[in-house]
């Protein structure tokens, strides 16, 4: 092959390469948070940075949402930046400024940019929004001083006072009805067996939940789902603690002051992270992760049972 037919044939080579980087899009596509953490209600920013042909057109298909997923919303979307970075490439700095209202372990998916027809996606983050702790809050005073003024109880009260008092006590009968029969499945107007002890009640229902084979159907979350309504309810029948109405952390940061719990603690602590990680993330966990979480509820729940005391006998003095 002559100097000449070679020249042509690298010639044709490197043309071929550059339209081939061109048509490919050649783009680089990132994405990172201030922090993997975040207080409810609080913002945070979700910094991408895009690489590409300084002649290439670019856009985000889903501009103008107003959300990355049903619990994290876009608050903010300041300008973006651009950087020349020589050779015909710029850089391409746009910030998200986001926030959730509801606590959990939440997933950001790839975010899609197209350009030149192409599109790139960024990589996928996940976020921790944390629950407010009320207790920390600071009181609220009022701007300027309360005036005085002189109270008549008659003023005060609409006509037929007595039917709206009747009314309200019977919305707060009807409240303390519920939350004291209703909601724990008991039924005051039917008579029903006499329930059977927390620690009990607790294995039945575990091995119940292991013979319904959930997770091996793929019902991950309802298996601990289930595995972890059954530990709510015997922690509030064995210490009397509402921990029904309690988040994960603060179930763990009560039973950590309990004397009978704080060597069993790592093991609820650890169920409770995987149960979080499963019901709020859609995470599929390993069939040993379902195994271990199963024993290490059954591990919990031997380790509280109530130690029954041997009668004292009373000394007869002859």
């Amino acid at each position: 092959m002559s100097q000449h037919v070679r020249h042509i044939v690298m010639t044709a080579v490197v043309m071929l390469a550059t339209i081939s980087a061109a048509w490919g899009g050649n783009v680089t596509f990132k994405a990172k948070l201030d922090s993997a953490t975040l207080l409810m209600g609080k913002t945070t920013a979700l910094h991408l940075e895009i690489t590409q042909d300084k002649n290439a057109r670019g856009f985000f298909p889903n501009e103008q949402a107003d959300t990355l997923n049903a619990m994290v919303e876009i608050a903010e979307r300041p300008a973006a930046d651009t950087t020349d970075l020589g050779n015909n490439r710029i850089q391409i700095n746009r910030d998200l400024i986001i926030q959730s209202f509801d606590s959990g372990m939440w997933i950001i998916k790839p975010i899609p940019y197209v350009v030149n027809g192409d599109t790139a996606y960024c990589n996928q983050l996940s976020i921790k929004v944390l629950p407010v702790d009320v207790s920390q809050m600071k009181d609220i005073h009022d701007i300027k001083p309360v005036e005085d003024v002189p109270f008549n109880l008659l003023d005060w009260l609409p006509d037929y006072w007595w039917a709206w008092l009747l009314g309200l006590l019977l919305i707060i009968g009807a409240i303390w009805a519920y939350r004291k029969y209703y909601k724990k499945g008991v039924n005051p107007l039917k008579p029903g067996k006499k329930r059977l002890p927390p620690y009990d009640e607790a294995m039945i229902n575990l091995r119940n939940l292991k013979a319904a084979q959930l997770w091996q159907q793929g019902q991950e979350k309802e298996y601990f789902t289930g595995l972890t309504d059954i530990l709510r309810v015997y922690i509030d029948r064995r210490f009397h603690i509402n921990a029904v109405e309690m988040t994960s952390s603060q179930i763990i940061d009560t039973l950590k002051k309990n004397d009978e719990t704080k060597a069993v603690n790592e093991q609820l602590e650890m169920i409770l992270e995987i149960a979080d990680i499963v019901k709020f993330a859609n995470a599929r966990p390993l069939a040993d992760d379902n195994e271990v979480a199963y024993q290490r509820a059954v591990n919990f729940v031997e380790a509280t049972r109530p130690v029954e005391q041997p009668e004292k006998k009373e000394e007869v003095k002859k």
